[in-house]
């Protein structure tokens, strides 16, 4: 404890914003999780990179979140530095170029798009997370991917203290993951997309479509962390978890989504320890019944 009050005293004094004993479940879209020590709410790279540097300098260790979804932390809290990037957010359209920081919101990005009459970002509009974190796990659906129009990143290498630029190809993007997921030392400053130029109507259409989907499909009147597996080769993991019979079980506050099997949902007053455990349950009936193991895609800090 006395690392991290030094480690906020020293943010305090190069202005960075930062909290002292935030509880996380204020920023996770589960609304769950213990307190942090400290919390920092960088506004650009260089703020980033020197409460990186700071956090190390005094040994602490760090999490960095967006907007929380796919995320969970533990009810004992996180004894390090959260960094959360939301306020990251400046975005510019430049032809058929976006850039963007780490902390823009994919759906605010899609709506630039649409504005500007560009195609390919519609997958993303209603997606609650960051484009950082959706690059970071190359966030996907409707048959889009940020794999499909990221052109390049910029890193701050925290093992190395230097900045890394990732042309498109170096990101090595696979379902679900990217050279960001296997090095957790190289944290996400900025993305730059590439579109192409398309119709307003058929754009806007194509949005209103997605949105409609979600809100038919997916449990969005409930605090939930999102899709809850990665989807198994040949398989959904919703359709393997339904027909396990798990739809609306339940362990503490948290419940199978009986909208789309899925989702974890917290149903009110939800521990991270509930979650976990529901996800624990949830792999073994599935592997029991299907032979099928399940691969978690929420970030677990504790």
């Amino acid at each position: 404890m006395m690392r991290t009050s030094t480690l906020y005293a020293r943010l305090k004094a190069l202005d960075i914003p930062c909290r002292e004993i935030v509880s996380m479940s204020n920023y996770t879209t589960m609304q769950v999780g213990g307190i942090a020590p400290v919390v920092a709410f960088v506004r650009n790279a260089e703020e980033m990179v020197t409460a990186v540097r700071e956090a190390k300098n005094n040994g602490v260790k760090y999490a960095v979140i967006g907007n929380g979804s796919n995320t969970l932390f533990a009810d004992d809290g996180y004894d390090g530095l959260v960094i959360v990037t939301t306020d990251m957010k400046k975005h510019s359209v430049e032809g058929n170029i976006i850039k963007a920081d780490c902390g823009a919101s994919l759906t605010r990005l899609a709506v630039a798009a649409q504005r500007a009459s560009l195609t390919g970002l519609e997958f993303a509009y209603g997606i609650p997370g960051t484009v950082g974190g959706g690059v970071y796990m190359n966030a996907g659906a409707f048959g889009g991917s940020l794999s499909d129009v990221v052109v390049s990143s910029i890193c701050y290498d925290a093992k190395n203290d230097v900045i890394r630029k990732f042309d498109r190809e170096e990101h090595a993007f696979r379902y679900r993951e990217s050279v960001y997921t296997h090095n957790p030392e190289y944290i996400i400053l900025a993305i730059m997309l590439e579109l192409k130029t398309g119709k307003m109507e058929e754009i806007v259409e194509k949005m209103n479509t997605n949105i409609r989907s979600r809100k038919e499909k997916q449990p969005l009147e409930y605090p939930s962390a999102g899709s809850v597996f990665k989807r198994p080769v040949g398989f959904y993991a919703g359709e393997l978890i339904e027909q396990c019979g798990l739809k609306g079980y339940r362990i503490g506050g948290a419940e199978v989504s009986e909208k789309h099997a899925g989702f974890i949902i917290n149903r009110g007053g939800a521990t991270a320890e509930d979650v976990m455990r529901l996800i624990g349950h949830i792999k073994t009936k599935v592997f029991l019944e299907h032979s099928v193991e399940l691969e978690c895609e929420v970030e677990y800090f504790s």
